[in-house]
């Protein structure tokens, strides 16, 4: 098992600086999986492998990814693993906040949710009403940390003032090598108030993979496209990475991206093959 860590927020806990994204499973059809055991192996591979931070939602699946992340999980000590699980837009509500916690809570077959996020943000529901009501399942003892998901700096200023007692640890976001819009504000942002990027589709659905430039650049350290593009956003202090992988060759691999670190100079060269796009006056 490889250790790499980061700390989330500045709560001093430590966790997986790669872990396991979940959308897909159990929900939608995949060539490489047949079967609901077959995605359970793959979950607890990935565990086993060292991503021990396992990303879901009530969404994925309509709730069946989360079962399936419990079964996965259910012969292990509940410590072993760090549960990341999000609230759909539609249950934002005080109430609703509540029973889709209490629903999350029943699928994963475990009684607390290690960090809680507002999966998309509502226009309908005051963000004041929903952190209210998060904020309660901390009290409760049903969830550890709180925070949110495609949060714009904006948005993201309005929910930690929304809070009282708790704060926002983590935002959940879109990153990778070829979307990086990330950096513009949100990046920076989230570094001086200490709160954890969790950078979804790290991988650009898997083209990354397969860049040539990439590959030259892991030649040099005996990795892969896939390894370089992962440890280039896991060496952005205060970022870590949830990559879906089916198959164990790619469940190793990601994780293989975990204990080393790129140099200052081919992360620069990699900044430069990539460049973010130009933002300026006349651009939407």
């Amino acid at each position: 098992m490889l250790h790499d860590y980061i700390e989330l927020g500045h709560t001093g806990e430590h966790i997986a600086s790669i872990g396991l994204g979940t959308w897909g499973i159990g929900g939608l059809a995949h060539p490489a999986v047949d079967s609901d055991d077959a995605w359970v192996k793959a979950i607890r591979e990935g565990i086993e492998a060292g991503m021990t931070v396992i990303d879901t939602a009530e969404f994925y699946g309509n709730g069946h990814t989360e079962e399936l992340v419990g079964k996965a999980i259910s012969n292990l000590e509940r410590g072993a693993v760090f549960l990341i699980s999000k609230i759909w837009y539609s249950h934002l509500s005080a109430d609703s906040v509540i029973k889709a916690a209490d629903s999350s809570l029943s699928r994963l077959g475990t009684s607390y949710i290690d960090l809680y996020l507002i999966h998309w943000p509502s226009q309908n529901v005051p963000l004041k009403e929903t952190l209210g009501a998060m904020e309660r399942l901390i009290d409760m003892g049903k969830v550890r940390y709180i925070g949110v998901s495609n949060f714009d700096v904006e948005l993201l200023g309005d929910a930690m003032t929304s809070l009282s007692r708790h704060e926002i640890v983590a935002n959940e976001v879109k990153y990778n090598i070829l979307e990086r819009d990330v950096e513009r504000e949100l990046l920076s942002f989230c570094k001086k108030e200490s709160i954890s990027i969790v950078a979804y589709t790290p991988l650009a659905k898997g083209s990354l993979a397969k860049d040539e430039k990439l590959k030259e650049i892991g030649m040099r350290y005996g990795k892969s496209a896939a390894q370089v593009a992962l440890n280039w956003l896991i060496s952005h202090k205060g970022v870590m990475a949830i990559p879906k992988a089916v198959n164990q060759i790619h469940i190793k691999e990601n994780a293989g991206a975990m204990g080393w670190r790129l140099s200052e100079g081919d992360i620069m060269s990699i900044d430069k093959l990539f460049p973010l796009p130009y933002s300026g006056p006349g651009e939407d």
